[in-house]
């Protein structure tokens, strides 16, 4: 019996909508950025909502939002990320929740009252190329699952409806946009003189409009290195607070490059990233500086609270073939 599929075309994508799974670890060493979504969180629980491996490729969308007409077929889908707005054929959704699109309907998503980025799962096999064995958009070469444009068609293999009526998914506290981001000093704080560290510490900042997939840049306090630098180029990481000559502050995001020479004063913890970047240009922030000891504390409460909820959504999947 052949293989069902379902076909999607994409009617508009705004920037930096793509196909993203859970990253491509392990080829930094070769200048091989991760990459993967920009708030990883919102892709594992959409992908478990239906019952999918956790970093399974689904569709990343970007502030711009997306298009999307059902060609054939039916599959059950998953919104997770910000408060973003859903119509299908002008009916309204919130995020946050599952759905079918069957043959004839459209899905608009639009940005809505919180959050800038959302990640749309499926509940069976987005076809898409693969680089270096993994589907994850590398966003400045379009290497990997690529970029959605206008025209595009995403086939879907072995998509599945749920038994089950439309429903909405549990939003936590902590999948909302953070404020106060948690860092540790270095590894080149002792570029910066005593009273740069202080602002760092004690200032609020701003998010700028200067943010891609690459990093966010910070309006605020300036925070400029004691002289012009020239530190021989190092591994950096998501989540490096780096500072050119300028003084102003870049926070390094998912396709971050993988070495560079200017100074970090500070890392933030990974699971903050995922609360940065659903913050809007505009945005306070602030930084609470922690000790690495208790850096490794609060990032293993957190894990242990998000395995926690997602086991608690992990129910038993029910799908029904898209044919019938």
């Amino acid at each position: 019996m052949p293989m069902t599929e379902a076909l999607l075309r994409v009617v508009f994508a705004g920037p930096h909508v793509t196909l993203q799974d859970g990253g491509r670890p392990g080829q930094m060493r070769f200048g091989v950025p991760a990459s993967g979504p920009m708030d990883r969180k919102a892709l594992r629980i959409a992908n478990t909502a239906l019952g999918n491996p956790p970093d399974a490729t689904g569709i990343e969308v970007s502030p711009g939002g997306l298009v999307l007409d059902c060609l054939s077929g039916a599959v059950t889908l998953a919104m997770v990320g910000g408060g973003f707005i859903l119509h299908i054929d002008g009916r309204k959704l919130g995020s946050w929740s599952v759905f079918t699109l069957r043959a004839g309907q459209r899905l608009t998503v639009r940005l809505g009252p919180w959050g800038s980025w959302a990640c749309l799962a499926v509940a069976g096999h987005l076809i898409s190329e693969t680089w270096l064995g993994s589907t994850a958009t590398h966003g400045l070469s379009g290497l990997g699952g690529g970029r959605l444009v206008a025209g595009r068609v995403l086939r879907v293999t072995g998509p599945s409806q749920c038994e089950t009526a439309e429903r909405s998914i549990p939003c936590p506290v902590w999948t909302r946009p953070r404020h106060l981001l948690h860092a540790v000093w270095g590894p080149q704080e002792r570029f910066f003189p005593p009273e740069v560290r202080t602002r760092l510490a004690t200032g609020t900042f701003l998010v700028s409009s200067a943010i891609d997939r690459m990093g966010l840049r910070l309006d605020g306090p300036s925070l400029p290195p004691e002289e012009s630098l020239g530190i021989p180029s190092e591994p950096i990481l998501r989540g490096s607070v780096q500072v050119a000559g300028d003084g102003r502050p870049m926070i390094l995001l998912s396709d971050h490059q993988t070495t560079g020479g200017y100074p970090k004063i500070a890392t933030l913890l990974a699971d903050d990233v995922d609360g940065l970047v659903q913050c809007r240009p505009g945005d306070p922030l602030r930084f609470r500086l922690i000790t690495p000891e208790e850096a490794v504390q609060i990032a293993r409460q957190r894990a242990r609270a998000v395995d926690q909820y997602l086991s608690a959504l992990a129910r038993p999947y029910l799908p029904t073939n898209s044919n019938e």
